[in-house]
């Protein structure tokens, strides 16, 4: 049994983008419609801009299923790119010489990767660095998340996201999330007075020609003991947590339970109690409070987890900005193709299935099996084996 893995290639204007999956048991029921589902929910959300009314996007399974159910080997998903039917990126993004001078893009833009990308690959054009970094390639992301979140179901976790800032306008965040209210959302939030004045402020950005940042939250319900280890600094949960939403574009901070607000108080305010057996309610092992967000020492407690993911305004915006030329190195207007003024919704949706491909990796780790009958049985055996030891034995 390999672990979960999985590679993305592909160019946002190429093509199409591609993705081979590893490690997933043999007989989990995946199928496009099941993928597609996630796909239309990345796509979603106030403030999106041209390039989501161009992209339909579809991942066709070309490999590693048969008959609906997984075969125990790779998985490999392909994803057309719309906007490369236009011909200017049939040339531009040709994949064999051209017989054509194709224009160079050497006007660097701030926030991005063509400065540092150009430097370190030695380009003197940006577009082979701004075609990879784009945000496009997250769609295969989500489409990967799927059928991470297919297996992590069979074991009873699920996971949700919502929005709980855009720009400085807080979300009120009841003690019980309407997960169905969210989805129907165009900024993901349940509250509809919130919602307005959140599409509000995205207009008033994309006014100014700008964009705008915000924070979502991510929660896996479900989660059994034991995903992670405190073994080794590169097998804490937590850990994987934070790279796997530190890598989502234009993330630039991560928040794993209270983290931040814990930091202002004192060690006897932020630990969650253990409550003795006879105040068990849903489960073995229960907290009075979860402000570790469900890990403890880079390993799950059972709890829920909760992971907030900090997302800048995008760097791409409408209004051009001052920069400087790659080529000869004076001063000059940044280069501006087209973007979106806020893209924090689509971020949760991403964020779920990182948080989903991370915790699968985990589970695999943890119950292992070559089939979904084998993965769901060791896990079934481990959750036996919970409880006080008295009672166990």
């Amino acid at each position: 049994m390999s672990t979960f893995r999985f590679l993305t290639a592909g160019e946002s204007h190429g093509k199409g983008i591609t993705s081979v999956v590893e490690g997933v048991p043999a007989g989990l029921p995946i199928t496009e419609e099941i993928i597609e589902a996630d796909l239309v929910r990345r796509q979603r959300g106030y403030g999106r801009g041209q390039r989501q009314q161009i992209e339909k996007d579809h991942a066709e399974i070309t490999g590693g299923v048969r008959h609906g159910l997984t075969m125990g080997s790779p998985i490999s998903l392909w994803m057309v790119n719309a906007d490369h039917q236009n011909a200017n990126w049939q040339v531009r993004m040709a994949s064999g010489p051209v017989d054509q001078e194709v224009e160079r893009v050497t006007l660097l833009r701030p926030g991005h990767a063509d400065l540092a990308g150009t430097q370190k690959y030695g380009f003197d054009d940006v577009r082979p660095i701004l075609e990879r970094s784009s945000a496009r390639e997250t769609a295969q992301r989500v489409a990967v998340g799927s059928i991470a979140r297919a297996l992590l179901r069979e074991i009873g976790i699920t996971i949700h996201s919502h929005v709980l800032t855009i720009g400085d306008i807080d979300a009120r965040v009841p003690e019980r999330i309407d997960w169905d209210a969210v989805e129907g959302s165009p900024v993901r939030v349940s509250d509809r007075d919130i919602e307005a004045h959140m599409m509000a402020r995205i207009d008033e950005v994309k006014v100014g020609l700008d964009s705008v940042g915000g924070i979502f939250e991510v929660r896996a319900s479900g989660v059994p003991f034991g995903l992670g280890s405190h073994i080794q600094w590169d097998r804490r949960l937590d850990g994987q947590i934070a790279q796997a939403f530190l890598s989502i574009n234009a993330v630039k901070g991560v928040e794993i339970g209270d983290g931040f607000a814990n930091a202002r108080k004192v060690g006897s305010e932020v630990q969650d109690i253990i409550l003795p057996a006879d105040a068990w309610e849903r489960r073995p092992w229960e907290h009075e409070t979860n402000r570790a967000g469900g890990i403890e020492a880079g390993m799950t407690n059972g709890e829920e987890i909760i992971v907030r993911g900090a997302l800048k305004p995008i760097s791409t915006i409408p209004r051009r900005l001052p920069s400087t030329d790659l080529l000869t190195g004076n001063e000059a207007t940044a280069f501006y193709e087209r973007s979106d003024a806020c893209v924090v919704p689509a971020a949760g949706v991403i964020g779920e299935a990182m948080l989903a491909i991370v915790l699968a990796t985990a589970a695999l780790e943890k119950f292992g099996g070559d089939h979904l009958t084998e993965f769901v049985r060791n896990y079934e055996a481990f959750q036996a084996t919970v409880g006080p030891r008295e009672r166990r034995d």
